[in-house]
């Protein structure tokens, strides 16, 4: 197969790291709501033409591939119009502002890729990092034995002004913290311990002056009562990831994801027969963050191979549904509820 000729729809930050990691691609269309911001990705790609109207890029004859990396409320019907048209899309977690905006897409994407090998991915770019693809990995291979339980923690300080940013307008994002980086914490739990039929938590507004949640707490169960305890927030001051994984056998502890989060490091820590301290592995993997790359990698693979991508609309549908019985619990947060 050729390249792919490629169109990204959303030219901000997301927008532009997916531009850097298009390898087996030709970037030809990009489209943004602020013309200048899509003249400036295409000036990086010979022969890219840029336009503030979506459809004339996305919908181009010669585009195989769509990316979208808009605001939350544009992400379902522009890729429900990409595939309507028989586009391969990469669109940006969370798919969607809530479960019933996104279930229309999740069907129409399954009927397009069983008649057409159609292949929609979500950016769920963290089951690339290293870490925690290698504690996948060893998961798998009955590392650490049935898992138990699971409790992780993510979350960043926020910056001045945000509050007036899109993301806290529910009409635009959908909801806050707890969509915003706690549906990776949910797909993550969801990847390693299986669906969670039973949801409790509570999401909650505890420092900025916005009418979305800033903290986001949950218990998830599985049917087989394996547990996680979860909580995103952006009121955590100095940037943190944590998840550890519990298993019979033993436990792996994922800390840092590079950046302003630390280094990236897995911890395997094997239980002895005669118990007492933990036999001691640990990768640390100090690298640039090759998830993007590695996540692109796997979509192209997966359009030519035509089998499903890992991450797709359904485990974005399943995260949603999640987040949505978050919000139910929790009244006094109002998120988006209605639809286009």
């Amino acid at each position: 197969m050729k390249d792919l000729n490629i169109a990204i729809i959303g030219c901000g930050l997301i927008g532009n790291k997916r531009a850097k990691a298009l390898a087996g691609g030709r970037l030809v269309a990009v489209a943004d709501t602020n013309l200048g911001r899509a003249e400036q990705l295409a000036k990086g790609h010979p022969g890219c033409v840029a336009t503030d109207n979506w459809q004339k890029a996305a919908l181009r004859d010669d585009v195989q591939v769509v990316v979208v990396a808009t605001t939350n409320d544009q992400l379902a019907p522009i890729t429900l119009a990409a595939v309507n048209a028989g586009k391969h899309v990469l669109v940006e977690k969370p798919a969607a502002r809530n479960a019933a905006e996104l279930e229309p897409v999740a069907a129409a994407a399954r009927k397009a890729f069983a008649d057409k090998g159609v292949v929609v991915k979500v950016g769920f770019n963290h089951r690339f990092h290293p870490a925690l693809f290698k504690a996948k990995q060893m998961i798998d291979a009955g590392d650490v034995g049935p898992l138990m339980f699971l409790r992780a923690r993510y979350g960043h300080g926020g910056r001045k002004g945000m509050e007036t940013e899109w993301r806290g307008n529910p009409a635009m994002s959908g909801g806050g913290e707890m969509l915003d980086q706690g549906v990776h914490l949910i797909d993550l739990a969801r990847w390693y311990l299986g669906d969670f039929p039973h949801v409790m938590g509570h999401v909650s507004r505890h420092f900025w002056n916005w009418a979305v949640d800033d903290n986001g707490f949950a218990i998830l169960r599985t049917e087989a009562g394996q547990v996680a305890f979860l909580h995103a927030t952006c009121t955590e001051w100095k940037n943190l990831f944590s998840m550890e994984i519990y298993g019979r056998d033993g436990k792996l502890s994922i800390d840092g994801l590079g950046g302003s989060y630390g280094v990236e490091k897995l911890t395997y820590y094997k239980m002895l027969p005669q118990m007492g301290p933990p036999e001691t592995t640990s990768w640390e993997y100090p690298f640039p963050d090759t998830s993007w790359d590695l996540e692109w990698a796997h979509f192209v693979q997966c359009i030519r191979e035509r089998k499903q991508a890992m991450g797709n609309l359904d485990d974005a549908l399943a995260t949603l549904v999640v987040i949505g019985e978050l919000y139910r619990q929790s009244p006094e947060i109002v998120p988006f509820s209605g639809g286009h």
